[in-house]
């Protein structure tokens, strides 16, 4: 995979775009029961933006409301395409998927695929009745293996993957799907620290490279400051804050949002936000 150049923090921050998703008021229920209530948020098109917050904090939740998985119990979410702005719920599924891929958390596996197989699935939402699989869709799903590492495991049926190697393969089923648009909820999870910086990197590039919409929910504020260019804070379901780590990630940004008391410095690599939690124990040499 390739690795990408950062920008600093402290590097001036282009003015933000127009969004390519925009909620208001966005409400999202589970049997009842609210989860997020009253959201505002604009995704700023052609940037990385990163949802973080505490668990059950509603990341999830948000990612599922802009996707169509989840109907809002109030309030709209608008999706910018090249005809102009649209409810989601207004697009028909394939139309909605040819503009917005998203990676879930745990995605169901169909029983004994293989690698190639997989990933080209990401390739149906741009099938119809009288366009079926064509060199166009072999080549998608080509670059989209290569860009993730997953070439060498083309043949190989998915259950016999490591949870790194299946990860990579999710993503790269994402990609292949060729969107303005990639939703991503934890795309780290199963990963080592090497593989985990190896598909940031990949999809920072995917962003810069292409000018793809990246949106993911990420647990790590570290990574979070690190690869964002919009911040998206999150607690109990409401909006905290947003824009940019190097102005939104400070000590009272932390407390405020995970009730955590820190410092922040500047990262020695990029010079993002750098958060190290504090302990009070630590602090005086108490025992643990």
């Amino acid at each position: 995979m390739t690795t990408t150049t950062l920008r600093p923090a402290n590097a001036p921050s282009p003015a933000t775009p127009a969004p390519a998703i925009r909620a208001r008021g966005l409400t999202l229920s589970y049997d009842g029961r609210t989860v997020v209530e009253g959201l505002d948020l604009d995704v700023p098109a052609g940037r990385v933006t990163v949802v973080v917050g505490p668990n059950g904090c509603g990341k999830s939740t948000v990612l599922r409301g802009l996707s169509r998985l989840l109907r809002p119990t109030r309030g709209k979410v608008h999706l910018a395409t090249s005809t102009g702005e649209h409810d989601v719920w207004s697009l028909r599924p394939k139309a909605f998927a040819r503009q917005v891929a998203l990676l879930p958390q745990s995605p169901p596996l169909p029983e004994g695929i293989t690698v190639v197989d997989l990933v080209g699935r990401g390739r149906h939402p741009h099938h119809t009745l009288t366009r079926r699989r064509s060199a166009a869709d072999d080549e998608a799903v080509a670059r989209a293996m290569h860009a993730t590492g997953t070439l060498d495991l083309a043949e190989r049926h998915v259950d016999e993957l490591s949870g790194g190697q299946r990860q990579r393969v999710w993503i790269a089923l994402t990609l292949a799907q060729e969107t303005d648009v990639v939703l991503l909820d934890e795309p780290t999870t199963y990963l080592d620290v090497a593989h985990q910086i190896d598909v940031l990197d990949l999809l920072r590039d995917l962003n810069r490279r292409n000018g793809t919409t990246v949106v993911m929910v990420l647990h790590d504020l570290n990574l979070a400051a690190r690869y964002a260019d919009h911040v998206v804070a999150l607690r109990d379901g409401r909006l905290v804050g947003c824009g940019a780590p190097g102005d939104l990630v400070d000590e009272e940004f932390v407390d405020r949002v995970f009730g955590l008391g820190s410092r922040v410095i500047a990262d020695p690599v990029t010079g993002s936000p750098l958060v190290v939690p504090t302990s009070t124990r630590l602090q005086t040499g108490a025992p643990s």
